[in-house]
């Protein structure tokens, strides 16, 4: 599926860690590209270089920082000028209605979750542009097309996520990149493991598998776009969420 002989196999994922992370990760892995991975954790890190290895690189970086962010991308960027693949997946929640919404709150999600997306395919993208190749995929959600209380912050960053993806697919287009977004709704991960049983029957009962979803689900699709077969697809987002949403 992969084209070996077009790019180079390196790839940034962010979130490197987490549930969906971690699928992404080893699809790429079995796949023998680089990698080259995020977490705002020093434990973490060092549980992905004790899982991985070192043939690949580690970057310990708080996304919620600008300055840190822009920082470790200026060595990124020069160190790893052959990234074919960027996938931002990191993110997080501080969740709160918004009448209660503190501004750190607020700031905090948005410049995670959103900015920190911005910061990274500005600072990594001129090499593609290079390159003459690049696939940008960015992770999203099923709420930022849907909306969901007490989650403003949350929701804003990554409908926000969608609209930065296709305007900068727009100015791609032409220079063999393609950039797409992925709105995973209800993931087997962390999260839904701590929901009481009746939030699972709620939720459930809004799906139409009647099923939560599993992160190799979504991995699965970064592949396709990270692949030569998605060449003629840029632009979109792809919702992944057993029918809860159809647009």
């Amino acid at each position: 599926m992969l084209n070996d002989i077009n790019m180079s196999k390196k790839i940034l994922i962010t979130g490197a860690s987490g549930g969906i992370g971690s699928a992404i990760c080893e699809k790429f892995v079995d796949k023998k590209f680089i990698l080259i991975l995020t977490s705002s954790s020093e434990s973490k890190i060092l549980q992905l270089k004790e899982k991985y290895g070192d043939e690949h690189y580690y970057y310990k970086i708080d996304l919620s920082n600008p300055e840190n962010v822009q920082n470790s991308l200026h060595e990124i960027s020069k160190v790893h000028k052959d990234i074919s693949i960027i996938v931002n997946n990191a993110g997080k929640t501080h969740d709160n209605l918004i009448f209660r919404m503190k501004n750190d709150q607020w700031n905090e999600v948005l410049q995670t979750n959103l900015n920190s997306n911005y910061q990274i395919i500005k600072s990594l993208l001129p090499n593609m542009l290079s390159n003459k190749y690049g696939k940008i995929i960015g992770i999203s959600s099923i709420v930022g097309s849907t909306g969901n209380p007490g989650q403003a912050n949350y929701v804003a960053s990554k409908s926000g996520l969608v609209g930065l993806y296709k305007s900068i697919a727009l100015e791609v287009a032409k220079r063999n990149i393609n950039v797409n977004i992925i709105s995973p709704g209800f993931i087997s991960t962390s999260m839904t493991d701590n929901l009481n049983e009746e939030q699972r029957k709620n939720y459930l009962s809004r799906i139409p598998m009647m099923r939560f979803g599993n992160p190799i689900d979504v991995a699965n699709l970064v592949l396709f776009l990270s692949s030569d077969d998605s060449a003629y697809i840029t632009g979109q987002n792809f919702h992944i969420n057993g029918g809860m949403l159809m647009v």
